[in-house]
């Protein structure tokens, strides 16, 4: 079972993150766009794992608190596009604990420098050779929950089920 932990949006975060996709696609840029209901910010991808529950103990034991997310600014790793947060001490702290007590537990997890951005293209192409952007998209929530998320190759790309969650 693939496995990772995230932050999932509002209403208002989607809607504002696939309207900028609809205005990418109307400017002639191309590439595998990641469906509405799937954007979301990965905090902890622990990938092919056995036992949800024992992630879902340790994020029970780490516990979560309130954090505003405010997107800010575009980039891009490679053929891959997304739409950054805006510095945010808080959730950085929550990640670093998070991770530290999956560690803890034996529980693996990329250890990649966590970099928090919503993946809007893979492999994305367009005319021009960079992205054009007139203006990122703007957005504010107040994140009240993470998601333990399984997630399964289906017939048209990716599909992704929350297993559970810590609330506030």
């Amino acid at each position: 079972m693939r496995l990772f932990i995230a932050i999932q949006f509002d209403e208002n975060i989607r809607n504002a993150l696939s309207d900028f996709q609809a205005d990418l696609k109307r400017k002639g840029v191309s590439g595998n766009y990641t469906k509405r209901e799937n954007l979301h910010i990965t905090l902890a991808f622990i990938g092919d794992y056995g036992n949800p529950d024992e992630v879902l103990d340790v994020m029970e034991q780490v516990g979560f608190e309130p954090i505003e997310i405010r997107l800010d600014g575009v980039g891009s790793f490679g053929e891959l596009f997304w739409v950054g947060l805006a510095d945010n001490p808080q959730l950085a702290g929550y990640v670093k604990r998070l991770r530290h007590e999956l560690a803890e537990n034996a529980i693996p997890f990329d250890k990649k420098r966590f970099m928090p951005h919503i993946t809007l293209i893979r492999k994305y192409s367009c005319r021009e050779g960079k992205i054009p952007v007139s203006a990122p998209p703007k957005g504010h929530m107040k994140a009240t929950k993470v998601s333990l998320m399984r997630s399964e190759r289906g017939k048209n790309g990716m599909i992704y089920a929350e297993i559970g969650s810590v609330n506030c």
